[in-house]
């Protein structure tokens, strides 16, 4: 793949390996050199009053008659590709998952997982798409182009985007590169790669995450259990 203008050294293995990879898989995100392979579902929320409610998606599924599974993807489990945009199931969940964007406290989970994982959790690099803005060294990767900055991993949480705007980093990972966090733009789920001790932390957690593969589909039409017509 090339890179182009001030390219940030930091993130050049990470451009390398996925430049190279199977457009629309998880290895076209997170380098397939890991051990293991994880897959966060951004939650959906309900609203109760004044609280969200985060709705996990094994639970709309069985609302739907749909079978969740480890490669289901929204439409698929919802039966419609409107429930990726403005609709909703009232009494179900409100919002859908957040396309491109890892609520802050599901990035929170994760990286408390994975701070014990690598011995360089206070050394992380952060990337986040600024639409240009800033004049500095960039990292150009098949689906976005991506400004780097350096903070310790307990920044995962931190929102990227100018207020009120809530916008998630789209790739992190540690010093040592013991790991890697995608989320991509067009996407409602997190992948990871990283050892196999720490993606089944990860499956242990209270969040919802299945194991991943280096090929598998990760497109919203790319689920082969509850197919949707196309869009």
């Amino acid at each position: 793949m090339q890179t182009a203008g001030r390219t940030a050294p930091a993130g050049r293995w990470i451009a390398e390996a996925v430049g190279t990879a199977p457009a629309d898989t998880v290895a076209a995100l997170v380098p397939a050199r890991f051990a293991a392979h994880a897959r966060v579902f951004h939650p959906a929320v309900r609203y109760d009053g004044d609280d969200d409610v985060h709705v996990r998606w094994d639970e709309v599924a069985a609302a739907n008659g749909t079978t969740p599974h480890r490669l289901m993807q929204w439409p698929g489990i919802t039966g419609s590709w409107d429930f990726l945009g403005e609709d909703d199931q009232p009494g179900l969940w409100n919002d859908a998952p957040a396309e491109g964007h890892l609520a802050a406290h599901v990035a929170r989970e994760v990286a408390a997982v994975l701070a014990g994982h690598t011995a360089t959790p206070g050394e992380c690099w952060f990337g986040w798409d600024d639409e240009g803005a800033a004049d500095l060294p960039r990292l150009r990767l098949p689906r976005a182009d991506l400004l780097l900055v350096r903070a310790p991993v307990e920044r995962a949480d931190r929102n990227f985007a100018p207020e009120p705007r809530e916008q998630s980093a789209a790739l992190w990972w540690p010093a040592d590169r013991s790991w890697c966090v995608v989320t991509d733009p067009a996407l409602t789920s997190t992948y990871v790669g990283a050892s196999v001790a720490a993606v089944d932390e990860l499956l242990d957690s209270r969040l919802e995450v299945a194991p991943a593969l280096p090929g598998d589909p990760v497109t919203p039409d790319s689920d082969p259990v509850n197919p949707v017509d196309p869009r």
